[in-house]
């Protein structure tokens, strides 16, 4: 198998979580530190931060120092009743996607039941052979290779036929080192060594397929 992996992201990839999502996902995973570590509303919000940058997760930082079970973490803390509100559609996105040749997968640190709930709402579920979450990279999180080295295995792939695509800089490091082509979704003033292409948004991607 030669064909192209399209590997994409989900949250501030393929859609934009910065306005709605993420600031719920904050608050949901501070009270939960508070609730579950007897926290005040600052010390747990502070935590939540200091793990999510030395982990690249809070669960990771909950999981090594508290013993936290991470499905509860993660099914607790991932609870949207107006998601559908919150999802930014993008309705270009399906014909994007479709343009793309080669299969495509989606790779998230966020838990299975709320990738496929954003993808529902976004009507572009069916265009991926596969969701892969934190639970299948067994709770270790991008940028750590173990997830990455679990998606390739499970679908038989070598990094060299993979392009991820994502918002983070960091996690791509890791795609790189792998074998993988990468795609960094970004504004910022400077690309990395490590990128291939950079692109302010997703939607720019069929018309820079001959520069991967």
């Amino acid at each position: 198998m030669n064909e192209r992996v399209w590997i994409f992201d989900l949250d501030n990839t393929l859609h934009n979580a910065t306005p709605h999502i993420f600031p719920h996902i904050n608050r949901s995973m501070t009270a939960y530190l508070q609730e579950h570590l007897k926290l005040s509303a600052k010390a747990a919000n502070d935590l939540r931060v200091d793990y999510w940058q030395r982990y690249g997760a809070t669960l990771t930082g909950l999981m090594k120092h508290h013993g936290t079970d991470p499905d509860h973490f993660l099914w607790h803390t991932h609870q949207f009743p107006q998601l559908r509100d919150m999802v930014l559609r993008e309705p270009r996105l399906r014909n994007v996607l479709k343009k793309l040749p080669g299969s495509k997968l989606v790779y998230s640190n966020a838990p299975v039941h709320y990738a496929h709930a954003v993808l529902k709402l976004m009507r572009i579920g069916d265009l991926f052979d596969d969701v892969f979450t934190i639970e299948h990279a067994r709770y270790r999180p991008k940028p750590e290779n173990a997830g990455f080295r679990r998606l390739l295995r499970k679908h038989r792939l070598h990094a060299s036929q993979c392009v991820m695509v994502e918002d983070s800089a960091e996690n791509l490091k890791t795609a790189k080192q792998l074998g993988m082509r990468t795609v960094w979704v970004s504004r910022a003033p400077r690309t990395p060594v490590h990128v291939d292409v950079k692109i302010c948004d997703v939607l720019e991607l069929p018309r820079l397929m001959n520069r991967l």
